[in-house]
């Protein structure tokens, strides 16, 4: 008679052999409007910089797919161009689901299946709340400028605006940076700490490192990234990083 494995046996290793399969991996898919015959193309956001990985076409209804095998966890950005962009952070397995417009990716986009990649999309959305109050501030500014250069308006009345416009941009400025602070409090250890932390507000940081009081942000940071991803490629050039801010911090 022939020997069988036990049935809770084989099932063991089909299962092992399907992790096997699948562990260092995640992909992305989705469909974008506008996007038809399109390419796209993912770059990773490597401790030294953007690293290319590669293009990814679209069909003729802007649907793709790719499937990257990760050396480590990262972060990943799928660009529409240059400038319009979404930031992910899939695990190991995840299939990540993109929707949006291709000509307005980072402002439009939805993502599901990776919920460290649903963070970021949190953060982005309050920083396109912020943008969208920013591009009302300097339409408005231009406009009133507009008005004065006319005479149709008299100089007091621009002064008047720009104190209103002023007041309204360090309030949305302050919420912004009050935002990444609660962001990196509430995700310590993520990835995503990092964007948060490097996160801009009208070309400007919102954890500006000419502040001494940034490097407690950069500690805390570091720290959750030391717990949970001690020999990551990110957290040691974050430590890096870090050190020589605070070298620079207490030469000032």
């Amino acid at each position: 008679m022939k020997n069988h494995l036990p049935i809770r046996a084989l099932i063991l290793i089909a299962v092992l052999l399907f992790a096997g399969c699948r562990h260092d991996t995640f992909t992305i898919s989705g469909t974008l409007d506008g996007a038809a015959g399109h390419t796209l193309w993912l770059e990773e956001i490597a401790p030294e910089g953007p690293l290319f990985i590669d293009s990814i076409p679209t069909d003729n209804q802007g649907r793709f797919k790719y499937t990257y095998k990760m050396p480590y966890r990262s972060l990943y950005t799928l660009h529409t161009t240059a400038d319009n962009y979404i930031v992910t952070l899939p695990d190991y397995g995840e299939h990540l689901i993109v929707s949006g417009r291709w000509e307005n990716l980072s402002m439009s986009y939805d993502i599901k299946g990776s919920p460290e990649s649903s963070l970021l999309w949190q953060l982005q959305q309050y920083t396109n709340d912020g943008a969208t109050v920013l591009r009302a501030l300097i339409d408005t500014t231009k406009y009133y400028a507009q008005l004065y250069f006319d005479k149709q308006v008299p100089e007091q009345t621009v002064l008047d605006k720009k104190a209103e416009t002023d007041s309204i941009y360090r309030i949305t400025f302050e919420e912004q940076q009050d935002y990444v602070c609660r962001f990196i409090e509430e995700n310590q250890g993520s990835l995503s700490t990092l964007i948060a932390l490097y996160k801009p507000f009208n070309n400007r940081l919102l954890i500006d490192t000419r502040d001494p009081n940034s490097i407690e942000w950069y500690d805390l940071v570091l720290e959750g990234l030391q717990e949970r991803y001690p020999d990551n490629p990110h957290t040691l050039h974050f430590k890096n990083t870090t050190e020589h801010l605070r070298s620079a911090l207490s030469r000032q």
